[in-house]
């Protein structure tokens, strides 16, 4: 489900310049790029939480103030290359873990409440579905706007044999 929900994500950022990568469509601060951009982090972020490799606690300054948009200096295909290496690596931990019933402890954000918070590897594994469904529901807003193109029609076209 993971790599399905990849794959419609990929659907809609598809054929972009990397100006209409940074373009924001939307009232919204949200841009192509910058979703490709926090989806590869997501993932990173996560496979740190599931290796043991996470800081214990992450402050508002440790954020990167960039990390949700692309920047005049980045381009779409190193997001891709970085979206595509993340992807990779996140799977293979996955698929070598011998027990998803595994428990981690999740680094302390600014936001989490003030106890230690504690998951599987499972459920570490369902929030980066949720966070690739859920974005990749922004990404289709955002390119309609954008320049029209639907997600749906792009992944019929390649059903299809289409590019």
């Amino acid at each position: 489900m993971v790599a399905d929900q990849r794959t419609n994500f990929l659907y809609t950022v598809a054929g972009l310049t990397d100006e209409q990568a940074r373009a924001r469509s939307t009232v919204s601060e949200l841009t192509l790029g910058g979703l490709v951009k926090h989806l590869a982090a997501t993932q990173l972020s996560w496979l740190s939480v599931i290796d043991g490799t996470a800081a214990p606690k992450v402050d508002w300054a440790d954020l990167d103030p960039d990390g949700n948009r692309m920047t005049e200096d980045e381009t779409l295909a190193g997001h891709l290359d970085a979206f595509h290496a993340a992807a990779d690596a996140f799977d293979r931990t996955v698929r070598e873990e011998p027990d998803l019933g595994r428990e981690v402890t999740l680094p302390q954000y600014p936001w989490s409440p003030p106890e230690p918070v504690v998951r599987t590897v499972r459920l570490c594994l369902l929030h980066v579905f949720r966070e690739i469904a859920h974005h990749s529901g922004h990404a289709d807003i955002v390119r309609e706007a954008l320049d029209g193109a639907s997600t749906t029609e792009q992944m019929a076209k390649a059903a299809m044999g289409g590019e």
